[in-house]
C-alpha cells in the first residue's frame, strides 16, 4: 500500500511548513488554508479516520488536542477552533486522522 501524503509528510519524505512536532504529532501550514491561521495537527500514526480508532488511542487523540492547544500557546493565539472531519460525506480529503487549527 502506498504512503498517504501525510505518512510522507511524517517521515520527512515531501517537505511541509512544520510549525511543531513532537514524538506523537506533527503540527503543519494547510497548503490551502480556509483562515488566516489554518494548521494541520497529525498524529504520527496513521489512522485512516476516526470510525477506524481502537480503544488503544485514546492517548493518541488525548495528545492531539494538548498539541493543538500548545501551538496555539506557541503562536500566540487569543482565540481558535478545532475541527475534524470524518469520511467523504464528513468533508475529509485526506484520509489519516487529523485536526485543523483555524484563527482569524
Amino acid at each position: 500500500m502506498d504512503k498517504c501524503i501525510f505518512c510522507q509528510i511524517v517521515d520527512k519524505e515531501i517537505p511541509a511548513s512544520v510549525v511543531y512536532e513532537n514524538e506523537s504529532c506533527i503540527v503543519f501550514r494547510d497548503v490551502n488554508p480556509k483562515e488566516k491561521t489554518h494548521l494541520l495537527v497529525v498524529p504520527k500514526k496513521h489512522i485512516r479516520t476516526i470510525d477506524d480508532l481502537s480503544d488503544d488511542d485514546d492517548m493518541l487523540m488525548g495528545a492531539m488536542m494538548l498539541c493543538a492547544r500548545n501551538v496555539a500557546k506557541l503562536i500566540d493565539l487569543d482565540g481558535y477552533r478545532l475541527q475534524v472531519n470524518v469520511g467523504e460525506g464528513g468533508g475529509q480529503e485526506v484520509y489519516h486522522v487529523h485536526m485543523h487549527l483555524l484563527a482569524k
